[in-house]
């Protein structure tokens, strides 16, 4: 099958040819028809973080069934189904306590050493990224890997739940338990940032302020729920904050760029008692500095955020109902669909701040 290989750190993505093993246990093999290029991807491609390559990724993956191991119990060959990277062995107790983002023992949902590697080229191990593949016309992956949606929401839409839609939505739904009257900052408006304004006006937040450096990104926050927007070019985002707020600062700042500068600009516009989320993924040996009477006097916190705390198995559903009663918006985070082989020309898209969202469409 045809699938995206990085070869090399830094270096564009090679389409070459690579098999794929049949699912035996819990495994279940998906013909994939859409995947989100997110950011996460990005980083793990252009910086080493300890990843054995080559490898494939893509971890926003929508897809059919088209085979099950015979261990499996929760899908049937035809079922629509959308990935998460939010490997789980579902017996621990974070498990038990639907804190699958937590779990103990994430090695359970891959193959042993003893196994053969479910991805192989010209007959040696592909490193599957984020124990799913996506970049790939199909995924082998671990029933605990995927979870059922209608056949009501398109490919390319549903691809986005389980990834942006979950980390950013949930970030401030699961993590930041936004209330009622609050106000709520997000910094960086891609597909994860335009998530989570949708998830503070789901929470009822009363001020949404969305930050970006691009106009058309942030005309798309105000039309997906922000009430103020600020833009660093214009000047200090944390005085523009503070501006707004009437001084104040905010309730809850998101971050989700993944850069020091940004997530210090989060912190530094808070309120008192007030919580910075960092969601964005930070380069290997980025070291944050903080004088010790910011943490006391100001009673700020400084939290990092995987995944949104989701338990994907019940929030992709949600989100996807959500969207079906047109109270998310799925349509406006896809920015464009392009073949498998325009991943990488998807990607300087991404770079350069352009788009919410590419989709790899199959």
């Amino acid at each position: 099958m045809k699938a995206a290989v990085l070869e090399a750190i830094g270096q564009p993505m090679v389409i070459d040819d690579i098999d794929i093993a049949d699912p035996i246990g819990r495994e279940v093999l998906v013909e994939v028809k859409a995947n989100g290029l997110c950011h996460s991807d990005l980083h793990m491609a252009e910086n080493n973080f300890g990843t054995v390559l080559p490898a494939v990724f893509g971890h926003e993956l929508s897809g059919i069934v088209s085979a099950i191991g015979p261990n499996v119990t929760g899908f049937a060959v035809g079922d629509h189904v959308v990935g998460s990277l939010i490997s789980h062995c579902g017996a621990c107790e974070r498990c038990l306590a639907g804190r699958t983002y937590q779990c103990r023992n994430r090695a359970a949902t891959a193959r042993t050493a003893d196994q053969a590697p479910r991805l192989t080229r010209a007959g040696l191990p592909v490193t599957q990224g984020f124990s799913l593949a996506g970049f790939a016309e199909q995924a082998l992956v671990h029933e605990n890997n995927i979870v059922k949606v209608t056949k009501d929401i398109a490919f390319d839409k549903a691809a986005l739940l389980g990834c942006g839609v979950i980390t950013g939505a949930g970030a401030v739904v699961n993590s930041g338990q936004v209330r009622v009257g609050e106000t709520v900052a997000v910094i960086g408006c891609g597909g994860v940032g335009l998530s989570a304004i949708q998830g503070a006006r789901l929470s009822g937040a009363l001020r949404i302020i969305a930050i970006d450096l691009q106009p058309g990104k942030l005309a798309l926050a105000r039309a997906m729920g922000a009430t103020d927007t600020v833009n660093p070019a214009d000047g200090d985002p944390i005085k523009q904050v503070q501006e707004l707020t009437g001084g104040l600062g905010v309730d809850h700042a998101f971050e989700v760029i993944g850069l020091k500068e940004t997530a210090m600009q989060a912190y530094g516009m808070l309120a008192t008692g007030g919580t910075a989320y960092l969601i964005g993924i930070q380069k290997p040996g980025t070291i944050f500095e903080m004088a010790g009477g910011n943490f006391l006097g100001t009673q700020r916190n400084l939290r990092g955020v995987y995944m949104g705390s989701s338990n994907f198995k019940v929030d992709v559903p949600m989100y996807a109902e959500y969207y079906l009663q047109g109270r998310f918006n799925l349509d406006d985070l896809v920015s464009q669909t392009i073949p498998l082989d325009k991943v990488n020309e998807g990607y300087e898209d991404l770079k350069k701040g352009e788009v919410a969202r590419s989709v790899v469409v199959f």
